[in-house]
């Protein structure tokens, strides 16, 4: 799964980033890990940098980083954290927006790490995916069932009031 690009200073290839932090090169399709990367690439992210980004509070990403969602790098009481920590941040967000538990994006999450050329964590993710679809259309038609049946009680509210000469568009 491809989360974002760079340019690798030394040959001008795009790498491609996937979550679990490894880097390919489109033009070799080499694999650089994460820890080589992170030596070629000092890149780190402050707390704030990365509750600013992703408009979420430092508290969330401590939170996030208790749960075991991210792994920043202690120095004293500071944290930074790794491009890897922030791709994966960038999948929480998408994945609490769509509705999907803690423990279920942390379980797709540590499935990028089995190293299974990601199929498990594919097919998690679809079977999840698919889980939470089949929701959102049930909850969907509920909310329509109940916007017919206001649509109703309005319209007799309204006959009511008519019946009793007063305008229901008052």
């Amino acid at each position: 799964m491809l989360i974002a690009q760079q340019i690798h200073g030394n040959c001008g290839f795009v790498l491609d980033l996937n979550v679990n932090g490894n880097y390919i090169c489109n033009m070799t399709e080499t694999i650089i890990t994460r820890d080589s990367f992170n030596k070629l690439s000092k890149e780190k992210y402050t707390i704030g940098q990365l509750a600013n980004e992703f408009n979420v509070t430092p508290r969330a990403l401590r939170f996030y980083e208790q749960k075991g969602l991210l792994s920043p790098e202690r120095v004293g009481l500071s944290r930074f954290f790794s491009r890897r920590d922030r791709a994966r941040l960038k999948l929480i967000v998408r994945g609490k927006r769509l509705g999907f538990a803690l423990l279920e994006i942390k379980e797709l999450l540590d499935l990028y790490d089995a190293g299974d050329d990601q199929v498990e964590q594919l097919k998690k993710t679809l079977n999840h995916s698919k889980n939470r679809l089949k929701l959102l259309n049930e909850q969907k038609k509920d909310i329509q069932d109940t916007i017919l049946e206001m649509n109703q009680v309005i319209s007799q509210l309204e006959n009511l009031l008519f019946e009793k000469g007063i305008d229901p568009k008052f």
